[in-house]
């Protein structure tokens, strides 16, 4: 390489092309980063992390496998460690928005990697030859890809989602003797208990976790081995397994060698699969956030059943208002999640023959939605699960004059003359009981039991034998 003044000269195939002195990347870089004007955004920093443990992974197969001298595959897998730490992150400049395979991230990989790799050691080392022995970019980047989702989901998502659940179950046991109005269409409905409301939160969210699990189990499995279009053309017939064993080692996640390796360059459905399950959780984050909302809603005109912490003044204008902010950051977050699953599910699906073309895509709005998710649960969590707290007065006098209380006389009365005794209640706005003991021909400690609110939430039939249409 000729350096002149602020630039250095490197060349490629394509010939020579100036790079700036400081760079560590080489020519194959530079020209992505000169074709690719499109978002300002890097890759991000998960993708990177995976890319570099893979180079290194690579280095270590290679140099056991006698393909790469001991001391070139040292140096190449000490100089992809590194990176994959953090190291020299500012190397990684090209836009996200590029070449569907990735081609041009994995080249900004090889050339960076061979650039500290060679510096360190005194070696002539080659981005391709070296560090991308083995290898293509059309193995390097779906491998990359599904290391990085593993990887965030070990590591962020699925640690977050148990600590909201441990948060829910925790805060559930402290309230959840409460007894409340239960709500169908918005519309008073039978009574449960918080515990049983904070229960279903948490059953979503164990069943959002289990399906994510089993996902897992198809984005383990790595294409890497298949080189250009799957036939592994230029690798070792133990490439494959060999990097799967190595980057389980590394990573401390387990990951396997696909079987069809054909599959995993031309088709992301596993990670399109992954990604529906992160709209799923979201779906199910939205629903738990709306819910907080409006039990949060007034004080005086909403519902007002329960506080959320208070975190920051709710109005520029109207002192003293509080909004329940966390939640609202929370279901903004749920519906990007929403929106990235739609680009991923259209990425997906843009393969032609061999190849996928939207890879960095995917990798980008995956890292994206784990991250959202990840950071959302913690805060949802800490800033609002954590400190919530019962209004249980204005809970109580709702539960009250519930009219559909009622609903437990059904079996003894029947269904019609249950009916009337609703509707005269809600037009005198009296409580149901009062209306039950003047119409319903019911003894007082009859009704007392049948109507108690605490027993309504064990479900059952209450009125035992008795006529009437349920």
């Amino acid at each position: 390489m000729a350096k002149r003044g602020g630039f250095r000269v490197e060349h490629d195939s394509m010939g020579e092309l100036k790079v700036p002195a400081d760079a560590l990347w080489g020519a194959q870089t530079q020209r992505a980063l000169d074709n690719f004007h499109l978002s300002g955004r890097p890759m991000p920093g998960a993708f990177v992390r995976a890319l570099a443990l893979v180079k290194a992974a690579a280095a270590v197969v290679n140099g056991h496998l006698g393909l790469l001298d001991r001391a070139r595959a040292d140096a190449v897998m000490e100089a992809a460690t590194a990176i994959a730490g953090g190291a020299h992150a500012d190397q990684f400049p090209i836009d996200r928005y590029q070449t569907g395979s990735g081609t041009s991230s994995n080249m900004n990989a090889n050339e960076v990697i061979a650039h500290v790799a060679a510096r360190a050691s005194k070696l002539s080392i080659h981005p391709n030859d070296h560090v991308n022995l083995g290898q293509s970019s059309n193995d390097v980047i779906p491998t990359s890809l599904r290391v990085m989702a593993v990887l965030g989901a070990k590591g962020e998502l699925l640690p977050a989602l148990t600590h909201l659940r441990k948060t829910i179950d925790k805060r559930a046991k402290a309230i959840g003797k409460t007894v409340k109005t239960g709500r169908t269409h918005l519309m008073d409905a039978m009574p449960l208990t918080f515990a049983q409301e904070f229960g279903a939160w948490s059953a979503q969210l164990a069943s959002a976790q289990a399906r994510i699990e089993d996902s897992l189990k198809r984005v383990r499995r790595l294409p890497i081995g298949g080189t250009a279009i799957g036939t592994g053309i230029n690798a070792h017939p133990k490439f494959g397994a060999r990097m799967a064993k190595a980057l389980s080692t590394a990573s401390g996640a387990k990951f396997e060698s696909a079987a069809d390796k054909f599959e995993g360059l031309a088709a992301q459905d596993d990670l399109v699969e992954l990604s529906g399950q992160l709209n799923a959780l979201a779906v199910a984050l939205m629903k738990i956030g709306n819910d907080l909302r409006w039990m949060n809603s007034g004080p005086l005109a909403g519902l007002g059943e329960i506080e959320l912490p208070a975190l920051q003044p709710g109005s520029s204008i109207m002192p003293g208002k509080v909004n329940p902010v966390i939640p609202e950051a929370l279901c903004m977050v749920c519906a990007q999640v929403m929106g990235l699953h739609q680009a991923i599910s259209i990425a997906g699906q843009s393969g032609n023959f061999q190849l996928n073309v939207m890879l960095p895509l995917i990798a980008c709005d995956i890292d994206e939605a784990i991250d959202l998710l990840s950071n959302a649960m913690i805060a949802l969590a800490d800033k609002a699960i954590a400190g919530v707290q019962v209004r249980k007065a204005r809970v109580a006098e709702a539960l009250d004059r519930n009219p559909i209380l009622v609903t437990a006389l059904n079996p003894v009365i029947g269904y019609e003359k249950a009916a009337k005794i609703a509707k005269r209640a809600y037009a005198e706005n009296r409580p149901v009981f009062e209306i039950a003991l003047e119409d319903s021909g019911l003894p007082e400690k009859t009704l007392r039991r049948l109507l108690d609110p605490a027993e309504l939430t064990k479900g059952g039939i209450k009125g035992g034998a008795g006529g009437g249409s349920g």
